[in-house]
């Protein structure tokens, strides 16, 4: 099939061009500026230049694909949406594969599903009025699916590094918020990116939760961090308004205690992770 792909040049990007490549598929993605253009030039898509706000560019696009894959991440939900229309708009009756994140349920209070109820932090609350949107298209004859990563590790750990590694190793101590013992539902950025090449064959209307299904707890986690940047056992804990004031909004994200399961994309999409070893895998910054 012929993707137009947005975020191809960022950390979820790479891996899910890399992804669909390998599956058979040629790719356009979107390009910010010349460096964007070079990565995704490099790994073999078609650059197409233009942001999220340039809805006229998004929407030629999508007409020119056959699917679209929304990954990029928008400043706001109005963008988000915006972004999204004029994709949907494009693709018509197309597969469209929008993002959102597991964030969006809360607390779990044990193993859960898509079903489970939304209880999002203020920092992904917009997400519930996009996500809705895009499915509604569903009952207009569109072909619509969301996929939710985890926490995404492996790679360039982008966002355990930027939060926990980086600081630890300034410091000599990495961070974990109150007692670290809530869980953090993980998921290899390899593993979630072959879920997105996935859900193109998904049943219009569907929401996929992309997750490992192994959820150790923060401290944990940051543990294993520490020793991947010599510090072994040199951990940290900060209150939750500590926490907040270093790393902002997030930090009430990182805090969830959020344990998911991915047999709803195993059992309709065949999509099993590989990767259920995040540890190993953080300790070795792979």
């Amino acid at each position: 099939m012929k993707i137009f792909l947005t975020g191809g040049s960022g950390y979820l990007g790479k891996a899910t061009l890399s992804a669909l490549l390998r599956d058979g598929h040629t790719v356009e993605a979107l390009a910010r500026n010349d460096r964007a253009a070079e990565t995704v030039g490099s790994l073999g898509a078609t650059p197409v230049r233009g942001g999220l706000a340039d809805l006229g560019v998004l929407n030629a696009a999508a007409a020119r694909a056959e699917a679209v894959i929304h990954l990029a991440q928008a400043e706001t939900g109005d963008e988000d949406l915006a972004a999204a229309t004029a994709m949907q708009d494009g693709i018509g009756t197309g597969p469209y594969v929008h993002t959102g994140g597991t964030w969006v349920y809360g607390d779990t209070d044990g193993v859960v599903d898509e079903t489970a109820p939304w209880n999002p932090p203020p920092v992904v609350a917009w997400r519930k009025p996009v996500e809705d949107a895009v499915l509604r298209r569903a009952r207009e004859g569109g072909r619509p699916v969301v996929v939710q990563p985890g926490l995404l590790y492996g790679g360039e750990n982008r966002l355990i590094d930027m939060f926990y590694g980086v600081p630890g190793r300034a410091a000599g101590a990495v961070p974990y918020i109150d007692d670290g013992a809530n869980r953090w539902a993980l998921v290899h950025v390899d593993d979630i990116a072959t879920l997105y090449v996935a859900a193109l064959k998904a049943k219009p209307g569907s929401v996929y939760v992309g997750v490992g299904g192994v959820n150790p707890t923060a401290k944990e986690c940051s543990l294993a961090v520490a020793r991947s940047a010599g510090l072994d056992g040199k951990v940290v804990s900060l209150t939750l308004e500590r926490a907040r004031e270093q790393m902002g909004p997030i930090a009430d994200a990182f805090a969830l205690d959020q344990q998911l399961t991915p047999a709803r994309g195993g059992a309709e999409l065949g999509w099993i992770p590989e990767h259920t070893d995040p540890l190993a895998v953080l300790v070795g910054g792979e």
